[in-house]
């Protein structure tokens, strides 16, 4: 196994940006709840841990605090904004809420230019800071190296207990040498070897699914997606045809995508795989429903039903896949200490217990962007693994009011005449997720010289890195025109199309 680099999670909403960046420096790296046990810290052997932003004062109430013992684990330490700050609480600095609160885009002047963690990186830079709070005196040991017009301790170290601190986010892109003090920090401080490597992972996994499962059977749900489509993959590598894939067409997946998944997963990859056709189940479900939260749970509910008819039918059947990845299983940190720790639509709606099976998590260690790229390393093509993502319930989230399959056939041509024009103007990766939705309503039109009554759809595109926040796609006319036009002209029973200008928050990207 890689080196470990644990990040404490205090909190912010870039604790698992911090985990990502680092990987990406190909260092292994895990995110804990701020008060994991030493115990536990100890067990990892971390070669440097990390401290996360957070929302809190130190002094606050309810503030998230780590035992002080970590200090002690003799590894090395960066504290990242709360996490610098709790570093000055624990250690006998001075921390008082500021009169000015830093948020966004700052500019720091380095002090310090032999300080390790600056090495290679502008005397002065841009950064992103979030902070309330400001350090007024650093403990005792340790010099400023950094200052900001707000903070005057804008960072701090004390290289002989190998303890560093900074106030802002050397994770996110607005922070200019963010990448190098990352790197100055794991390579030259840490020690760290950059040996995190996905080849070695796959193997490491299908070692240990053939030990697991022995010679017994295991069933897997595939949606089409890219998460569970590797997960049964990476199995299939280790067992072969011990290994049966289900997929069910629901009646709401995107236009002819049940062939391509057969094409790509059977005829391409030679996935074992039983396809069910429950299109006429599902519409006779969500017949006459509109309220969205119903929908989600009438397909949940008749996928469960539909799947255990199936897997019942494979004989010896003990194990299940599901492609959980990491950030559905890392303990989220709410503002009041952890919270949550695994999103009930990842865990197929109480699958493993109801049918006695142990599950398998081939890909639960893994970021999404790490699942593409053993994708593609598996044999999946680059646009399938690149696609945007896709409600678990379909397109019915995305029909506003009634299921129908007309009404589903309608959003599907429209939605592929989307994503081909967006394919075709070269604009697919730069966009994070585009789509169509079907309104509710029919306006007036001229089309030929009758009048009509007919649709409405909307187009949606949204560019994110993370989507907890989106900014809609500032789309080129002509190509929204294109769109426009090829819909109203080759989709029957659509005279309208509007974009949708809405940013999230206070919208969500998806409709319903």
């Amino acid at each position: 196994m890689s080196e470990t680099v644990l990040v404490l999670d205090f909190g912010s909403q870039y604790t698992q940006l911090i985990a990502r960046r680092i990987r990406e420096q190909r260092v292994y790296s895990v995110v804990l709840p701020f008060d994991s046990t030493i115990d536990k810290l100890r067990a990892l052997a971390p070669k440097a841990i990390i401290f996360s932003g957070g929302p809190q004062s130190v002094y606050a109430e309810a503030a998230p605090i780590c035992s002080k013992d970590v200090f002690d684990l003799g590894v090395p330490i960066l504290g990242i904004c709360y996490g610098m700050q709790l570093t000055a609480y624990l250690l006998d600095g001075k921390v008082e809420a500021s009169s000015e609160r830093e948020y966004g885009r700052a500019e720091i002047d380095v002090s310090a230019g032999d300080s390790p963690l600056f090495a290679g990186t502008p005397a002065h830079q841009r950064v992103w800071a979030s902070h309330g709070d400001k350090i007024l005196r650093a403990p005792s040991g340790f010099r400023t190296t950094a200052s900001s017009d707000n903070a005057p301790i804008a960072a701090f170290e004390n290289a002989e207990r190998q303890c560093y601190g900074i106030q802002f986010h050397p994770e996110v892109t607005h922070s200019e040498a963010g990448t190098a003090i990352l790197r100055n920090f794991l390579f030259d401080i840490a020690h760290c070897t950059p040996s995190w490597d996905l080849g070695d992972y796959r193997k490491r996994k299908v070692e240990e699914i053939r030990a697991t499962v022995g010679d017994r059977n295991v069933i897997a749900a595939v949606s089409g997606g890219v998460d569970s489509s590797v997960a049964a993959l990476l199995v299939a590598e280790a067992i072969g045809d011990q290994l049966t894939a289900i997929f069910v067409d629901n009646g709401v997946l995107r236009k002819n995508e049940a062939t391509q998944v057969l094409s790509r997963l059977s005829e391409g990859l030679g996935l074992h795989i039983i396809a069910v056709d429950g299109r006429q189940r599902f519409y006779d479900k969500l017949a006459g429903i509109e309220d969205p939260e119903t929908k989600r749970k009438m397909i949940g509910n008749e996928f469960i039903a539909i799947f255990e008819e199936e897997a019942k039918r494979i004989a010896g059947a003990e194990f299940l896949v599901q492609g959980t990845l990491y950030p559905d299983v890392i303990e989220s940190v709410s503002i009041k200490g952890p919270s949550a720790v695994i999103k009930t639509h990842h865990n197929v709606g109480g699958l493993p217990e109801k049918m006695g099976l142990k599950l398998i998590e081939p890909v639960r260690e893994l970021f999404k962007d790490e699942v593409r790229q053993l994708g593609i390393e598996l044999g999946l093509e680059e646009e399938f693994v690149w696609r945007h993502p896709f409600p678990g319930p379909g397109l019915a989230v995305r029909i506003l009011g009634e299921v129908t399959a007309e009404r589903v056939a309608i959003l599907q041509n429209a939605d592929e005449i989307v994503i081909d024009e967006i394919r075709r103007a070269g604009l697919y990766r730069e966009i994070a997720q585009a789509f169509a939705v079907l309104l509710p309503v029919r306006s007036v039109g001229v089309m030929g010289d009758e009048r009509t009554y007919e649709n409405v759809v909307a187009v949606r595109a949204v560019s994110t890195t993370d989507f907890m926040t989106a900014d809609w796609y500032r789309m080129p006319h002509d190509l929204l025109d294109r769109i426009s036009r090829r819909i109203v002209n080759e989709v029957r029973g659509i005279n309208r199309v509007v974009y949708d200008i809405s940013s999230k928050p206070p919208s969500t990207i998806e409709w319903e």
